[in-house]
């Protein structure tokens, strides 16, 4: 009996590995559709690897720097990152924190060394445990956790391992200057190949996914009207479509990622210096506010109002839905051709005056003979609503703060800029 249930847990297990084996496949395919960029960043750290590796392959470069080389291989394998502005953000913080440390640690090792050898270890142990004690304390600011923390680890090992190797070891010098130049020669050599093989820029995908996100919001707007007041035997073939919102719910610690990483990065493309990556958390951050009332809404999609009572409101909540949408997109695209957002005035003007009509067709339903449990459905959904209007018209200003900061130029034809006012921020 023992012998059987061992073989049939074998068989299972025999049987899950297979099927992994089938699905794994399937799963690299997907992940490389996702986002192609993914092949050519696995093949630009191939590329930077495998350079540095000559330092070893080669014997009058192996000779220069000996079993430091294996420094500036560490390196490329720490530094490189999928964008330019991560690389980079890396490479210095490394560079210079490898700089700044080894020339501390060769200081502290002469320093320790002037009142004689009793006294080294103690004056050494004394300069690592302020230094590592005061880098350590600078890691906690959230400024410098932000953009320094892996520099400042950097900082902390290099000196602890030059000024406590530097006590056994009386050619400290020479081994702080391998140590830091194998650094940068990795540093250096990462920065070439991300920066100029297929570069991929953190703003690019910041900006991008700013857009992205207002579209999203829109997608569901303009399909939430019609889902809503179709039958619900019928909803759950259109509701599918609708759920893109979702990724916005999530996208904090993503945004917050790319800003850091943005901010690393030199002029390119659209985005010149000193460009205002900080607006895109704030508009990033009232994205996320209106998703959290689309995800309201989106469970407004089960709500008990019968037939009868939602065609009451039917045309008015349509209508707002779909204005809502298209003052959405028309955001959408004023980020994506970086041009100040005018057109979806109109959309923003006429949801208003919809939201107004509801209001009052709600009021005028309170007074007649319908149950107080339907109206206060669809009170909620008008609800949901109005708190969507109130998150776009905060969405348009940061827009506009952007526009602003940016000196975003209106891309439109002489002829249409005459009949049109230049955008007022």
């Amino acid at each position: 009996m023992e012998e059987h249930s061992n073989r049939s847990l074998v068989k299972e297990s025999m049987a899950k590995i297979r099927l992994k084996v089938v699905e794994f496949p399937g799963k690299t395919k997907k992940v490389a559709q996702d986002d192609p960029r993914r092949i050519v960043h696995s093949v630009k750290v191939g590329i930077a690897i495998t350079l540095v590796s000559l330092f070893y392959y080669f014997d009058p470069l192996y000779v220069g720097f000996g079993n430091s080389a294996m420094w500036a291989l560490l390196t490329v394998v720490f530094v490189f990152e999928f964008s330019v502005g991560a690389t980079l953000g890396k490479g210095l913080n490394r560079g210079l924190a490898t700089f700044l440390a080894g020339t501390l640690g060769f200081g502290a090792h002469c320093l320790a060394s002037l009142p004689g050898d009793k006294f080294q270890p103690i004056l050494l142990g004394i300069f690592v445990f302020i230094l590592a004690t005061t880098v350590s304390f600078l890691r906690f600011f959230p400024r410098m956790k932000a953009r320094y923390d892996y520099g400042l680890l950097i900082f902390i090992l290099t000196f602890c391992m030059i000024s406590v190797s530097g006590y056994r070891d009386e050619k400290v010098l020479e081994m702080a200057h391998k140590r830091v130049s194998t650094i940068l020669i990795g540093g250096f050599t990462a920065l070439f190949v991300c920066v100029f093989i297929f570069p991929v820029w953190a703003g690019d995908d910041l900006h991008n996914l700013a857009a992205k996100n207002l579209e999203k919001l829109a997608t569901f707007l303009q399909g939430f009207g019609d889902e809503y007041f179709t039958k619900p035997s019928e909803r759950e073939s259109n509701k599918a479509s609708l759920q893109g919102y979702k990724s916005i719910l999530n996208s904090k610690k993503s945004e917050e990622s790319l800003v850091n990483s943005a901010r690393w990065e030199p002029r390119h493309g659209r985005f010149k210096y000193r460009h205002p990556w900080k607006q895109y958390l704030k508009i990033g951050s009232l994205t996320r506010q209106c998703a959290y009332r689309v995800e309201a809404l989106n469970g407004c999609l089960y709500s008990d109002a019968s037939p009868e009572t939602c065609g009451k409101f039917r045309e008015t909540c349509t209508e707002l839905c779909s204005e809502l949408g298209k003052a959405m997109k028309e955001l959408a695209s004023a980020i994506k051709t970086m041009s100040p957002p005018s057109s979806h005035r109109a959309h923003v003007a006429r949801a208003k005056d919809a939201a107004g009509k509801l209001n009052s067709l709600l009021k005028i339903g309170l007074h007649k003979d319908i149950d107080t449990m339907e109206i206060l459905a669809v009170a909620t959904v008008a609800s949901l609503l109005l708190d969507v209007l109130a998150c776009t018209e905060k969405i348009s200003a940061s827009i506009h703060e952007l526009a602003s900061l940016a000196h975003f130029k209106d891309g439109k034809p002489d002829s249409d800029k005459s009949e049109t006012s230049a955008a007022k921020f």
